[in-house]
């Protein structure tokens, strides 16, 4: 048994990205009898973590629970962007001496900068650094200072690809140990039919899509090359007089380029925007898609990538990036930035012949091998680890930069 902090107090009320990771992870380390879990969480959003249920068989509440993983739910840090950063690195080491975790694991890149308790740190992608542009101006300082102080002074870092630890350790000295451990897919939600049709052609009623359609889901900022993937959808949409492109996912800095993309594509009344889509939906929308397109340039994981996968969709997605590396041969791949063969891609896609239903078994059984629970027990292994470096030293030769799955 092990007993592990975790903060959630970045975690936002419309999860997503690193947001439904933390909380995955949450749910499956909640279902094991081999961790202690104490979380700690914004004074508003308690209840939120106390009422959570991993798939309905176990919810999060104050006081240890009989069997179970999840110690307290501690709503400490301010609701305040700022005031939780300056209580995190000024509070939280405090609180943490105090506590009886063996380990702390911090799970969006930042982590107190002075605490005696061995620390664990997710860094989802180095894109501050390689692509400092597409990030509001006021967080690249921000990030970037986080990261290289999760670099130094972490024992353990969690990666969640191969890609982004290999531009880690390519710009930064780190100290610790770097594990990848990718992300997970709940087979229960994604799964290539529903097993209630009536409910997923009332959910898509609701947001106002119709079949046949091209789906993209996430966050609308310019990381995700949603205008490029507006511009091949024009080329496609004059061979395909019934297809939409449905953009399922809230507006981010920079969606006024998304905006004026659809105004100029010449087929604006074929694009839905959707906005944030709830949880129960999203598999609906992406087993019910002709293609899903995931055309982000750079990206940690690209989660909605491997949830289409999982939901036997085809998948048209960016060469040389973290979904390739996850999709393999699941997935149709296009140079980034390259729209004409991005627009070719999503034409091969919606005309799927022998090669085309390959792909989606190919992209099931990578699909398969996603799960949240291996995920947890690779984090797992980075706790123990940073716990018994800890207990033994900190010099360890050959550790540094071992990699693990």
């Amino acid at each position: 048994m092990i007993s592990v902090s975790l903060d959630v107090s970045a975690v936002p009320a419309e999860p997503v990205g690193a947001g439904r990771y933390t909380i995955e992870l949450v749910r499956a380390l909640s279902v094991r009898d081999d961790v202690d879990l104490a979380l700690w969480s914004r004074r508003s959003d308690g209840d939120r973590w106390r009422a959570l249920h991993d798939g309905g068989k176990r919810a999060f509440v104050d006081g240890p629970v009989v069997g179970g993983a999840v110690g307290a739910v501690e709503d400490r840090a301010p609701d305040h962007r700022l005031t939780r950063m300056a209580w995190e690195q000024l509070r939280l080491p405090r609180l943490l001496a105090g506590s009886e975790a063996q380990v702390h694991h911090a799970p969006h890149y930042t982590m107190p900068g002075r605490t005696r308790l061995p620390v664990v740190v997710t860094i989802h992608d180095m894109t501050f650094f390689d692509h400092p542009q597409w990030h509001e101006r006021v967080k690249v300082p921000v990030f970037r200072a986080a990261i290289r102080r999760a670099a130094r002074r972490a024992d353990a870092l969690v990666c969640v690809s191969h890609h982004t630890a290999s531009r880690l350790t390519a710009l930064l000295a780190v100290r610790g140990r770097v594990f990848v451990v990718p992300h997970g897919v709940d087979h229960h939600r994604f799964r290539p039919v529903s097993p209630d049709p009536d409910t997923d052609a009332e959910l898509l009623a609701v947001m106002g899509v119709q079949r046949p359609y091209v789906l993209f889901v996430g966050t609308l900022e310019p990381r995700k090359a949603v205008p490029d993937l507006v511009a091949a959808f024009a080329t496609v949409a004059s061979r395909q007089p019934r297809l939409q492109l449905v953009l399922a996912g809230r507006p981010g800095w920079g969606a006024d380029e998304v905006a004026r993309a659809i105004d100029e594509s010449g087929v604006a009344s074929r694009i839905r925007r959707t906005g944030y889509v709830p949880d129960p939906a999203v598999p609906a929308l992406l087993r019910s898609a002709s293609v899903v397109a995931y055309p982000a340039r750079d990206e940690g994981f690209g989660l909605p990538a491997l949830e289409a996968l999982a939901c036997g969709a085809p998948l048209v997605t960016t060469a040389g990036t973290a979904m390739a590396e996850m999709a393999g041969d699941g997935a149709l791949l296009f140079p980034p930035g390259r729209v004409d063969l991005l627009a070719e891609a999503l034409g091969t896609a919606l005309h799927e012949g022998p090669d085309g239903q390959e792909r989606r078994r190919r992209g099931l059984l990578t699909a398969a091998e996603h799960t949240w629970e291996r995920s947890a027990a690779g984090h797992l292994a980075a706790y123990r680890w940073a716990a018994d470096r800890a207990d033994h030293g900190p010099d360890r030769t050959g550790e540094a930069h071992r990699e693990a799955r």
